[in-house]
């Protein structure tokens, strides 16, 4: 598979996400696609779901986003954790993991990005931004 990249033809690897892959071996980035026809940002896709154009370049996100969803999961795993998806600043959206209580993570949370990968299921980690203020006793 070949990705076109301006004039020159760059091999990725077998999988749609090689397209995706930092030349350097950067964990602390995430990298996102923007389509050049209609300046959508979009995460892990081979087509841009607005105009379904096949130019894309490859952008690193700035790690900053709001949560947007956050459900708390119980099955295949020994603890309770959550699920969140993340509005990036850049207007892409990311499913990842929020640290901290599972409980104690809302829609609307700010978050930054802590590590890319998660060494064991491989999605992006965030912290909380803000301090919650909602248990005060």
């Amino acid at each position: 598979m070949y990705h076109h990249s301006g004039t020159a033809l760059q091999q990725a690897s077998g999988s749609a996400a090689g397209v995706l892959q930092p030349r350097t071996e950067d964990t602390d980035a995430i990298l996102y696609q923007r389509c050049t026809w209609c300046g959508t940002a979009m995460y892990h896709r081979l087509l841009c779901p607005v105009c379904r154009g096949s130019d894309l370049r490859t952008e690193r996100s700035e790690g900053t986003g709001t949560v947007r969803h956050s459900t708390v999961v119980h099955r295949n795993t020994p603890a309770a954790r959550n699920v969140s998806l993340i509005e990036m600043a850049e207007g892409f959206v990311v499913r990842g993991r929020v640290m901290g209580p599972p409980i104690g993570i809302h829609s609307g949370d700010r978050v930054r990005l802590s590590t890319a990968k998660d060494p064991v299921r491989g999605e992006p980690v965030f912290q909380l931004l803000d301090e919650p203020y909602r248990a005060w006793s």
